[in-house]
């Protein structure tokens, strides 16, 4: 892969992650500019655009990817288009960061995966949460022997459903089957979830679960249950509902030990709870301005040869598997 001196970035997709989780982040990393954006919208990729003083703005994606300014490429797109794009970029000889989950299906990772293997050009994945302060704490306190010996790790989203979700006629694309994926706020939000805890603990081999549509809401599942295996050894199981009472509602992973227990949560940033023989501690780490920020500099060091970003497709695609094996694709 040649080495990149200044990362100029074409966007595909500028809808709301853009503007407020990754978009103002990678003007703000040194040796990175963003120089072109693209909508299906024409009106709606020239206004951010002006907005974010970017300099040109498309309605084709294949148009965006072929500019010669444009030597990087980031997709903000509903998951369903990933692979097509992220293959359509990868082809042009430019590196791609796809936002989360990388595909809607293990099957689409591992095409891109091959792509980016045979091209050796890479593709990263927004699995920002690796690199953010609060989660590496709990890594350091686990690989520290806070707790002791990990026993099992038992995760926890239950949330109500919101407002959005009983409009039939204009869903979230997160409930559309054939955009998302299927699963859906599921297949959305346990991505994450899974990707932190292999972070931490490696790959899961074994995974089973029970899926259902307990309200009826909308046409996707609502409810899951699993129980899943690392090849270490360590098991987990984890429990998701989307449509229950507020006073439910819980987010939070508890990796039970020997000698204690970490807990800690994926999207409320609660303080992180120790319970060890040493006594009880709660730590409090704010999240930065732009929580994308850490990630897209170690991309762009990679991308000059400064580095290596190991947050990748093929680091990112066993959470795919996990996640369609709780489903039951396969």
């Amino acid at each position: 892969m040649v080495k990149l001196s200044t990362v100029k970035w074409g966007f595909i997709g500028c809808g709301e992650v853009t503007e407020k989780k990754s978009g103002p982040a990678f003007p703000l990393v040194e040796h990175s500019e963003v120089v072109a954006v693209m909508s299906r919208d024409k009106n709606k990729a020239e206004s951010y655009a002006k907005r974010h003083n970017i300099k040109k703005f498309y309605s084709d994606a294949q148009a965006l990817i072929e500019d010669p300014d444009v030597n990087a490429i980031y997709i903000a797109t509903p998951p369903s288009s990933h692979a097509t794009y992220a293959v359509m970029a990868m082809k042009a000889g430019k590196p791609v960061y796809v936002e989360k989950p990388l595909a809607i299906s293990y099957e689409e990772c591992t095409r891109i995966n091959r792509i980016s293997r045979l091209l050796d050009i890479p593709c990263f994945v927004a699995y920002y949460r690796r690199y953010l302060p609060y989660f590496q704490k709990v890594k350091e306190l686990v690989n520290e022997g806070r707790i002791g010996k990990v026993l099992s790790v038992q995760m926890r989203l239950v949330v109500p459903p919101r407002e959005l979700d009983y409009n039939s006629t204009n869903l979230p694309w997160r409930l559309q089957p054939d955009v998302a994926g299927g699963g859906g706020y599921f297949y959305d939000l346990a991505g994450h979830q899974f990707d932190l805890i292999q972070y931490m603990f490696g790959d899961i081999i074994e995974a089973e679960g029970f899926c259902c549509n307990m309200e009826n809401i909308y046409k996707v599942q609502d409810t899951f249950n699993a129980a899943f295996r690392f090849a270490n050894g360590l098991t987990g199981s984890a429990s998701w509902c989307f449509v229950a009472h507020e006073s439910s509602r819980a987010d939070k992973i508890e990796i039970l030990g020997d000698k204690g227990t970490i807990v800690f949560s994926v999207y409320n940033y609660l303080p992180i709870r120790v319970f060890s023989e040493s006594g009880n501690e709660e730590i409090t780490i704010p999240n930065p301005k732009h929580v994308q920020m850490a990630l897209i500099q170690q991309i762009v060091n990679h991308l000059r040869g400064e580095g290596i970003c190991d947050c990748d497709s093929i680091s990112a695609t066993p959470s795919n598997w996990v996640l369609d094996k709780i489903l039951g694709k396969f």
